[in-house]
């Protein structure tokens, strides 16, 4: 099958490995970028090889027929907008949109070209997480009965070069980093029905250390350390903690699945390999399993590239829309949880996503 021409919009630190996976998937060709920096985008461009362009050059280019969207977080729901009315298919970094109203919006607009809108994360695609779901599938720990999830850290101040926006609105623990694990107990266990949460603000302002802003102060708008309770369709009840307030290394496990026979130990979801354990009943240890899948190194971009193979072949993608604004909705439903004091009753679904099928090369999909 022909490749799908993709053009990316966007050429900060993120870019980098999309451009050098691109170039890697069979299904996929990047064939040129943007930015609003227009010199840097031509810079890029001449680097990898490609076109480069304005944004609105981009978008008029009959020759792209997909943009990935790694702008930052606030100017998401716009640019996938563009995009689509363009007549582009849209693949877009984390989270899909600031607001569940703005990704709604990016939705029922895709839905009304016929395009298809796909967001990272798709770590949960990697070798880790996908051995992970293929032994819950096979009934290592029998039924599942609930989850932990722990994302704890002291705040990006120290090493980021422009932190601000982890601080402003669509940022924050949750925000940020919410939208891997989410994402991951999302393919995991499928859809919840119900989350509640609290919330809080530790530290109202924030000292740059990193460089070049050493000694900026930051206005934190959004909270930095956030308690959630999930209440899954399929019935497990998990427990998600996301900080950026926590100072040290934690001992803590990223995520932890209980079932009627065991204990599933889930790598880290910001990867796409690490190690998975089985504490089973009646055992005495932790059983590390050999993992199933490959994709252990990082594959960022292979949901795009899974959204363009099924473009080709008109079967669903795995990183979709639907599951990303099912886990925008619930990050925004702790917050709203914290704020009104009772549950938040989610509105959206989606299905859990079809597993990747055993024997597939590290850059391959089926």
């Amino acid at each position: 099958m022909e490749k799908i021409k993709v053009g990316i919009i966007g050429t900060g630190n993120i870019s980098g490995i999309y451009f050098q996976n691109g170039k890697r998937f069979e299904s996929m060709e990047v064939v040129a970028c943007a930015d609003l920096d227009v010199a840097r985008a031509k810079a890029k461009a001449e680097e990898h090889g490609i076109r480069g362009y304005s944004v609105e050059e981009m978008l008029a280019d009959p020759d792209v027929q997909m943009i990935i969207n790694l702008t930052i977080p606030q100017a998401h729901a716009s640019v996938c907008m563009q995009a689509l009315e363009a007549g582009k298919h849209v693949y877009v970094e984390k989270p899909l949109a600031v607001t569940r109203e703005e990704g709604e919006r990016v939705l029922e607009l895709a839905n009304r070209k016929g395009l298809l809108v796909g967001s990272a994360p798709d770590t949960f695609l990697g070798g880790g997480i996908q051995t992970a779901i293929k032994l819950l599938d096979d009934g290592w720990i029998g039924t599942p009965i609930g989850a932990t999830a722990f994302m704890l850290c002291g705040g990006h101040e120290t090493w980021h070069p422009a932190p601000e926006f982890y601080y402003q609105k669509g940022g924050g623990p949750m925000f940020d980093m919410g939208p891997y694990y989410l994402t991951a107990l999302v393919a995991l266990l499928g859809p919840m029905t119900r989350v509640s949460g609290s919330t809080r603000i530790s530290f109202p302002e924030r000292t740059i250390t990193s460089q070049p802003k050493f000694g900026q102060q930051v206005k934190v708008e959004v909270p930095t350390h956030v308690a959630g309770i999930m209440d899954f369709a399929a019935g497990p009840i998990g427990t998600l903690l996301t900080s950026f307030d926590v100072k040290g290394n934690t001992t803590l496990p990223r995520i932890e699945v209980y079932g009627s026979e065991g204990t599933l130990l889930v790598p880290d979801p910001n990867g796409f390999g690490g190690p998975v354990s089985i504490w089973r009943a009646g055992s005495r240890e932790w059983s590390e399993i050999p993992l199933s899948h490959g994709k252990v190194e990082n594959a960022r971009g292979v949901g795009a590239a899974d959204m363009a193979r099924a473009i080709q072949t008109g079967r669903k993608h795995r990183a979709n829309g639907d599951m990303a604004l099912h886990v925008l909705e619930a990050m925004q439903g702790f917050h709203e949880s914290s704020d009104q004091g009772k549950h938040y009753i989610m509105k959206s679904t989606c299905e859990r996503p079809a597993p990747l099928s055993l024997g597939l090369a590290d850059f391959g999909l089926d």
